[in-house]
């Protein structure tokens, strides 16, 4: 299809596109869904948002219970908006990594990123050196704005040219610092509809990142298909939620969607199931996006006297594995609460099949999303009969754009995107999870590239060979468990898995890192020497 002339002075992430016939066939049957030539997602989601709610409106709450109003923040977003452009000199399509906790200053930034023109590449506290240093290079980053509790790793992936201003520190350069400078409002550029907006990185079974390009349309269209037509918030909702804005998941749940309703979110920088409860209980939180994992721990913290109070919530969002029919049964006993289970993807920005209220039928995902269509198909693109396992094919006003990557040609065929999930429509047209179709981990939520993981052990001294795969495991859907040869002499025992465990945590994210190693004599193979990962993912 043909594209809006670009704002973009800096052309890198539009001429990083697949190829026309590459796109998945898009969709906009909406009438929501027909958006102007020219539109800044960024001043769509808060100047508009201001202009119909007024400024005294919550719109973020930390930790601590401090409050911004959308008066606040867009105060703080035109201040950081007009150092990117007048100090920092970021241009229209340059890409700006970020990079923090969940923090309504990482959120900040990423609106004045979208005010501004550039592009946001936002990746997860929790990364490492090398990790860090292969995003940048791929999406060719110009700057970076990071919490200044986090610089470390990213000042040791020594990214060249990358002109890094950290935020939340006490030096003259620090951002807040040099807001602080500026005043006065920041006209959003004129981007195109779909210029690029956000890279979002996403790892596939080889390990190497894909860099996901996300035009300013995208971002509200999945606001105005997912949460307008399924979850459906209103303005006095309070969001909160465990996954970092690095996520497509988390930045939907916890800034766009509550942004696009008027309403306002509680930004957290540690998510777990008690922090959780206890900003449920504190803010009165109604809209919880988490994972199925978290869901299951709260239900222990739930029983007995003494219990948080969810009373707040009216929706609860699961999402980022599969939702287990005994979880879903236990929470709704435990609560009241019919879970609003959902499945989306990086490549897609968010959830394109779910279900709500009267809608949901426990076990199953749900329905397409008002605005997509979803089919089961075999490896051949056939559509297959209802009731028989295949590959779920989704299209809609989002689709799946690979930065310069040749995998496209694997995701989208025949104008349909496959997402690797293998799945199964019921003749009442609910479609039910079955299984990932490659090796992809999914683990408490998070995605994880067995193969990567094998890259950091092998360059170990003490490993000979190993493979990593995913286990099932009550509490966290997935484990990941490595299959470890040893060199001679090297002590088989527990000592010798943590050192492993603790070389992994040093290169990659910490939830990578195997929470088992079994070590072997020798991995088992063909004659022909391929690996045969069935035998490690079923023992038995």
């Amino acid at each position: 299809m043909e594209l809006t002339p670009s704002a973009h002075l800096d052309t890198f992430a539009r001429d990083g596109l697949p190829p026309p016939e590459r796109w998945p066939h898009l969709l906009f049957e909406l009438p929501e869904l027909a958006y102007p030539d020219r539109l800044n997602c960024g001043a769509e989601l808060l100047d508009r948002t201001v202009e119909r709610f007024g400024t005294d409106r919550p719109a973020f709450l930390d930790a601590e219970g401090r409050i911004w109003s959308y008066g606040d923040l867009l105060d703080r977003v035109d201040r950081i908006a007009h150092v990117l452009t007048s100090d920092l000199k970021v241009r229209p399509g340059n890409r700006v990594l970020l990079r923090g906790p969940t923090t309504p200053w990482l959120a900040a930034c990423w609106l004045a990123v979208m005010k501004a023109g550039g592009v946001a590449v936002t990746v997860l506290a929790q990364q490492r050196a090398p990790e860090l240093a292969v995003m940048a290079e791929a999406a060719r980053c110009t700057h970076a704005l990071c919490d200044a509790h986090s610089l470390d790793e990213l000042l040791a992936a020594r990214i060249p040219d990358l002109r890094v201003t950290p935020f939340g520190g006490d030096g003259p350069d620090d951002l807040l610092a040099l807001a602080a400078r500026h005043d006065g409002r920041y006209e959003a550029v004129a981007t195109a509809a779909d210029d690029v907006a956000l890279i979002a990185f996403t790892s596939g079974t080889t390990g190497q990142p894909k860099g996901c390009v996300h035009f300013h349309r995208d971002v509200l269209a999945v606001a105005d298909t997912f949460s307008a037509h399924v979850l459906r918030p209103r303005p006095d909702d309070v969001f909160a939620g465990s996954p970092p804005l690095a996520f497509t998941f988390g930045l939907g749940g916890l800034v766009v969607f509550p942004l696009r309703a008027g309403a306002s979110a509680v930004l957290l920088e540690q998510a777990g199931a008690r922090q959780l409860l206890a900003a449920i209980e504190r803010h009165r939180v109604s809209v919880l996006f988490t994972a199925p994992t978290a869901y299951r721990v709260m239900l222990d913290e739930l029983a007995g006297e003494g219990a948080p109070d969810v009373g707040s919530l009216r929706r609860c969002v699961s999402a980022g594995e599969n939702l287990p029919e005994a979880t879903w049964n236990a929470w709704y006993g435990r609560t009241g609460l019919r879970l609003i289970n959902g499945i989306g993807a990086t490549e897609l920005l968010h959830i394109f099949i779910s279900a709500a209220d009267g809608d949901i039928r426990p076990g199953t995902t749900g329905r397409p999303v008002p605005g997509w269509q979803a089919r089961i198909v075999d490896r051949e693109g056939r559509e297959v009969p209802d009731g028989e396992e295949g590959l779920l094919a989704v299209r809609g006003p989002v689709g799946c754009r690979y930065l310069a990557d040749p995998r496209q040609a694997d995701y989208v065929r025949d104008g349909w995107n496959v997402t690797g999930d293998t799945y199964v429509r019921r003749p009442d047209g609910w479609f039910r999870y079955v299984s990932r179709a490659d090796d992809m981990i999914i683990s408490a939520g998070y995605n994880i590239a067995g193969p990567q993981v094998e890259e950091v052990l092998l360059d170990h001294p003490d490993v000979v060979e190993t493979a990593v795969v995913g286990r099932p495991d009550e509490l966290r859907g997935q484990v990941v468990v490595a299959y470890t040869v040893v060199r001679d002499g090297v002590p088989r025992d527990s000592g010798t898995a943590a050192a492993l465990r603790a070389f992994v945590r040093a290169r990659l994210a910490p939830y990578k890192s195997p929470r088992r190693i079994v070590f072997l004599d020798a991995l088992p193979r063909t004659a022909t020497g391929k690996l045969q990962r069935f035998r490690l993912r079923d023992p038995v």
